[in-house]
């Protein structure tokens, strides 16, 4: 063990900018949170002020070391882990954006997608890199900034511009722009990177016009970048540990072996599984992507995403305004028996895995007089339920092996209501840990490692421990008879509008 005793977690998420102090047994010492401004320009279309997501998590990393007591001599490495695919391009020069980050969740080159697929390019993109053609990803962002910002391409070719997922966004800044990277878990998300030769792929960025000037180093999960600017921090403190929040996640979750499974449950919901150390290629429309590097050892997974997890309990309180806070929707669920026949399909930003339809579009159905606010809040959770079962009946199909266990995380999993009717729909166990903040533990652990601050992966697999097991108790039978009208209701949102708002 290291004479220091902390690891700090910089956990830079979708809503919210947190900082974690974690001690060497894997326990919280400190949190400190911030949301910032979701920016909506157009139906479809998701932004963040990335200088607001640089400046919110600056001020809850200052906080969290100040009101932790735990002094700066006693910070051991910063780990980072972030919201994947968004997208920041920013001025080498100036270190301002060029343009709001574009975030994952955005949809404005659907349509740009449509026409790679009608070109015949999904076998070699993902065959490349993995995935899918999608929005989702960055590289159509990419594209979208360079194509549709003033002068940016221009710049680009005079090597002024810098781009970099939010991950490379928080580093560049933290070492007072000294240092340009990203690790290869962040790379595999960009939809121009080789997953399997491990580099940009040359091909790839021909074909969306990307130069490479633009792109930051790829490094492994697990090693130091460089250290944190004086101004920032006082002391010589390392940036250690990097890694996509859905594999920090795995990794947090000690999905070490060949198998093991995670779903975490925040804004959106998120399974990966470990394939090994060979890309295993997905025929159900899931993705094949990189877990991590570390120690020259890169790891790979099959990951299925839904697009709106957590954020349908949100647009309940924020949308309707049927909930006060998202706390109490467990509650309110509750006072009734069943969904009462409600369905509520939340593809509010289009479906993900397995279905891939950027067309879809939020759907509740089977609405009669009947029907309360309970109701919907209990068809809202279950919907959460229902898209994982979609995931990981896709995963099962791709390995050919049912999932013994599912281990969950993610604000979303103190429901416990949300957690039985997930073990009654997979059919299988769910498990939550003691410590749920896994994604946040997953950069820490990987952080620690590259300093010496834990000694091995083994070490840290012993520190993971069970809250509770929720088992099925659901009739066969009746859970198949959930699944089945699930379907039938997805199938009413599909290509709901006709081409993409643009």
């Amino acid at each position: 063990m290291s004479t220091t005793q902390y690891i700090l977690a910089l956990d830079q998420g979708t809503t919210s900018s947190r900082a974690i102090i974690f001690d060497h047994s894997g326990a919280i010492k400190q949190v400190n949170q911030k949301e910032f401004k979701q920016i909506y320009p157009k139906p479809g279309w998701v932004e963040h002020d990335a200088n607001e997501i640089w400046e919110s998590q600056l001020e809850v990393l200052q906080a969290c070391v100040k009101e932790g007591g735990t002094g700066l001599d006693s910070i051991n490495a910063i780990g980072i882990t972030n919201q994947r695919e968004t997208t920041v391009i920013w001025n080498r020069e100036t270190g301002k954006p060029i343009h709001n980050a574009i975030v994952w969740q955005d949809r404005r080159t659907a349509s740009y997608c449509d026409s790679l697929k009608a070109a015949d390019k999904a076998d070699l993109i993902q065959d490349k890199t993995g995935l899918v053609i999608d929005a989702y990803f960055s590289g159509t962002k990419i594209k979208w900034l360079l194509d549709n910002v003033d002068g940016a391409r221009g710049l680009a070719k005079e090597g002024k511009l810098a781009f970099g997922t939010i991950d490379s966004w928080l580093v560049w800044n933290l070492t007072g722009g000294q240092v340009h990277v990203t690790d290869v878990t962040n790379a595999s998300r960009t939809m121009i990177y080789n997953i399997k030769e491990l580099k940009w792929d040359t091909e790839l960025l021909e074909l969306l016009d990307i130069p490479a000037s633009i792109l930051p180093e790829v490094k492994s999960s697990s090693e130091v970048y460089g250290k944190v600017s004086a101004d920032i921090l006082e002391g010589d403190v390392p940036i250690s540990g990097i890694a996509g929040d859905q594999q920090s996640a795995l990794f947090g979750q000690m999905c070490t072996k060949v198998g093991m499974a995670k779903s975490t449950y925040g804004t959106g919901c998120f399974l990966m599984m470990n394939t090994g150390t060979e890309v295993v290629k997905s025929t159900n429309n899931l993705l094949s992507t990189i877990a991590w590097q570390v120690n020259g050892e890169t790891h790979y997974a099959l990951e299925g995403s839904v697009f709106v997890g957590g954020a349908v309990i949100q647009w309940l309180r924020d949308g309707i305004g049927i909930l006060d806070n998202a706390s109490d929707s467990e509650a309110l669920a509750k006072e009734v028996e069943d969904n009462g026949g409600i369905y509520f399909v939340p593809a509010l930003t289009g479906l993900g895995a397995p279905h891939w339809d950027a067309y879809a579009r939020g759907t509740i159905l089977g609405i009669t007089r009947g029907t309360n606010r309970s109701h919907i809040a209990r068809a809202a959770i279950e919907s959460i339920c229902y898209q994982v079962n979609d995931v990981v009946k896709a995963m099962e199909g791709d390995t050919g092996k049912p999932l013994a266990e599912l281990r969950v995380d993610g604000g979303a999993v103190a429901n416990n209501l949300l957690l039985q009717f997930q073990a009654d729909i997979l059919r299988t166990s769910v498990a939550r840990p003691t410590i749920l903040e896994t994604t946040a533990l997953g950069a820490a652990y990987l952080a620690g490692l590259a300093t010496g601050f834990w000694g091995s992966m083994d070490e840290i697999a012993s520190q993971w421990g069970l809250d509770k097991k929720f088992e099925p108790e659901m009739e066969n039978v009746k859970a198949e008879a959930y699944t089945t009208e699930w379907n039938r209701a997805i199938g009413r949102a599909k290509s709901w509008i006709q081409e993409e708002q643009t």
